[in-house]
């Protein structure tokens, strides 16, 4: 079935002002695809952290381009894109420079507006350089089938681009309640 995403408007919605994000989304048709947080840094790095892996520009708009690249890549490896995305919360370690940070969201998403939520961190659990985090939602259609979910190691499905089709369900870690 084709996606059935709806935005939200209160009654008494002011059409005077430029809102850049949606005040609330409606998903009742689609696949939910859910994204961990995206920095400037490259998404697969060496854990504990290495102080290499981490030379990053020193910008918020440098950092926000290479944030927002790395969020399409994500989205494209599950089988969606940027226009697929609902929701979206925004980390910044300086409140300061989140005009530098809109001025980059909204080039990327060209008109689209998912509901955001942008909060000022004192640091990122990532690295000291890394300024943007971005922790996304994303729903698709379902017939679009998406990547197949193949078993992971770490007893999670992981996605690849095969023909679509569903893996084993992802088992809960806890025993019996």
């Amino acid at each position: 079935m084709a996606k059935t995403v709806a935005i939200v408007h209160h009654a008494d919605r002011r059409t005077d002002v430029h809102m850049p994000y949606a005040p609330g989304i409606v998903v009742t048709r689609g696949r939910l695809v859910f994204l961990s947080g995206v920095t400037a840094a490259a998404v697969y790095h060496s854990h504990p952290h290495r102080d290499e892996e981490f030379e990053l520009p020193p910008t918020m708009r440098e950092q926000a381009v290479l944030a927002m690249e790395n969020l399409k890549k994500t989205l494209e490896a599950a089988g969606c894109g940027l226009r697929d995305l609902v929701s979206a919360t925004r980390f910044l370690t300086d409140v300061r420079e989140q005009d530098d940070l809109n001025r980059v969201w909204a080039d990327y998403l060209e008109g689209h507006l998912p509901t955001t939520t942008t909060v000022e961190v004192s640091r990122l659990a990532t690295h000291p350089r890394c300024k943007i985090e971005i922790s996304a939602i994303a729903v698709t259609d379902d017939l679009h089938g998406g990547p197949d979910m193949a078993p992971h190691s770490h007893g999670g499905p992981d996605m690849a681009p095969k023909p679509p089709t569903l893996g084993p369900p992802r088992r809960s870690r806890r025993g019996p309640r």
